[in-house]
């Protein structure tokens, strides 16, 4: 991780703490269709940057496995030490055929770094998974036309705005729900589509932005 990456981290944390360090019903509800989301998808690719690898490599790589997703590492202060660190790293931990060392693509409208892609994985996904990510490439990335999953614990950022599927948990349980969902649901197509045409991230993110409200008034009236 950068020095700006743990700050980052460490301001998405403190979400944690609000909501009572718990995987709420709202999230646990964007877990589900985010599973039925990648699922259905053609080219489904889970996105994994210094925080998100440093958190839970395993997990990630365990997602991945079960919905036949491919992983692409995409870092913002990108170095070919840092992208090699990372993509060793992951293979380290199970990861297969990681995507990233040799971009050949650009996300539109983007200016840093972490607009270079590949072709095959980020630039050519219909749905991606983007664990703690920052709101400019989320919004590119709706832009593109992408189904886009953010694991993000501030329901206000602009990533979670901007997102079709906004998860507002921590890192490793969300993974460990949509591991379970999506094994629940490999073999049913009929109910991940019932799944998705339910579901309203709008709503969603307000339900947990109430059960923020909840937990603190709940803080507030201890004695």
């Amino acid at each position: 991780m950068t020095p700006t990456g743990l700050i980052s981290h460490g301001r998405g944390e403190a979400f944690d703490y609000l909501m009572g360090e718990r995987t709420t019903d709202a999230a646990l509800d964007a877990e589900r269709v985010a599973a039925a989301y990648m699922l259905n998808a053609k080219n489904p690719v889970v996105c994994v940057n210094g925080n998100a690898a440093a958190l839970d490599a395993k997990r990630l790589i365990e997602f991945t496995a079960a919905t036949d997703a491919r992983i692409e590492v995409n870092i913002f202060h990108r170095t070919e030490e840092r992208m090699r660190s990372l993509i060793e790293y992951m293979g380290s931990c199970g990861a297969v055929n990681v995507l990233g060392a040799d971009p050949d693509s650009r996300i539109p409208g983007l200016s840093s770094d972490r607009a270079l892609c590949t072709n095959e994985g980020i630039f050519s996904s219909d749905v991606i998974l983007v664990p703690i990510e920052d709101g400019d490439r989320a919004e590119a990335l709706v832009k593109m036309g992408k189904i886009v999953i953010a694991i993000d614990l501030n329901p206000l950022s602009r990533t979670s705005r901007a997102a079709t599927v906004s998860i507002s948990d921590e890192m490793s349980r969300a993974l460990e729900n949509m591991i379970r969902f999506a094994k629940e649901l490999k073999c049913n197509g009929e109910e991940r589509n019932e799944i998705i045409s339910q579901f309203s991230n709008a709503d969603n993110r307000r339900r947990t932005v109430d059960d923020i409200c909840g937990s603190l008034m709940s803080e507030a009236d201890r004695r």
